[in-house]
């Protein structure tokens, strides 16, 4: 089975990351990594709530750091895709960034 996250920016910009089959952190830890992740660029939250899902940090996140980061950063990329994929539970999740939407 494939374990990939697509990630969808619009005007053509499409990154499909393959994550290792083994995730290689736990649900918590992904959750941590996206939380720091959050805050160390700056997002905020995306309901008037205050309140931030795990799918909202997945798109702020991916807004933030811009289809430039994924593309010049791979490393990050990949902890990005190997964090929404154990933050989630799946083995595959569109984000679609532009559209704010995910589909897992």
């Amino acid at each position: 089975m494939r374990h990939e996250v697509t990630l969808q920016f619009g005007a053509g910009q499409r990154l499909v990351l393959a994550v290792p089959a083994e995730p290689a952190t736990t649900p918590e830890a992904a959750r941590c990594w996206l939380d720091e992740a959050f805050v160390a660029l700056d997002c905020e939250p995306l309901r008037a709530s205050g309140k931030v899902l795990t799918v909202d940090k997945l798109l702020a996140v991916a807004a933030a750091a811009g289809w430039q980061r994924f593309h010049d950063e791979p490393a990050w990329a990949q902890a990005y895709a190997g964090a929404a994929l154990a933050a989630l539970g799946r083995h595959t999740a569109v984000i679609d960034v532009d559209g704010g939407s995910l589909l897992a």
